[in-house]
């Protein structure tokens, strides 16, 4: 009976120690094309709603761009301003406006600013919902990166009940 019951307790521990081991893969969730383009025309038509002529860029989790689109008289500069501000956002996983003010000279995080393509300037925001995050969104060409972050949250607004789970 002993025996039966120590080979028990081995037994128990080993299953025990192979439930906690960490999985071998896992699994993300990702926007569709359809939904990175929505929310880039939510924050398009917000923009242009203000007078602002932008570009909104949309990108994974990895920071890959999934849909980029320009107003008609939207600088050229806005197509790298807002791919790099999305690519900001979803690298750091925080707000550019956030990393704008955390990154300022003589602040501990200021050296990151020198990281390429790291873009601390208000306008990208991540998209997250249910707990996962898809992505981001980037805007460029509205007075300020308040305007900007204010298109690109009116963006994800559109978006919402379609990432919440």
């Amino acid at each position: 009976m002993r025996t039966i019951l120590i080979t028990l307790s081995l037994a128990a521990a080993s299953f025990t120690a192979w439930a906690q081991a960490p999985a071998a893969t896992f699994q993300i969730k990702t926007l569709t094309p359809e939904t990175a383009l929505k929310a880039a025309q939510a924050a398009l038509a917000s923009c242009r709603t203000q007078g602002f002529q932008v570009g909104v860029a949309v990108v994974d989790r990895s920071g890959l761009t999934q849909v980029f689109l320009r107003d008609r008289f939207a600088g050229a500069h806005t197509l790298p301003v807002a791919t790099d501000k999305a690519w900001t956002a979803a690298s750091f996983r925080t707000s550019t406006l956030a990393l704008a003010e955390e990154t300022q000279a003589g602040k501990s995080m200021s050296g990151i600013r020198h990281t390429p393509r790291m873009l601390a300037a208000g306008g990208g925001v991540v998209i997250e919902g249910g707990g996962s995050i898809f992505g981001a969104i980037g805007v460029s060409g509205a007075p300020g990166g308040e305007a900007d972050d204010a298109c690109a949250k009116a963006g994800i607004a559109a978006i919402a009940d379609d990432i919440a789970f």
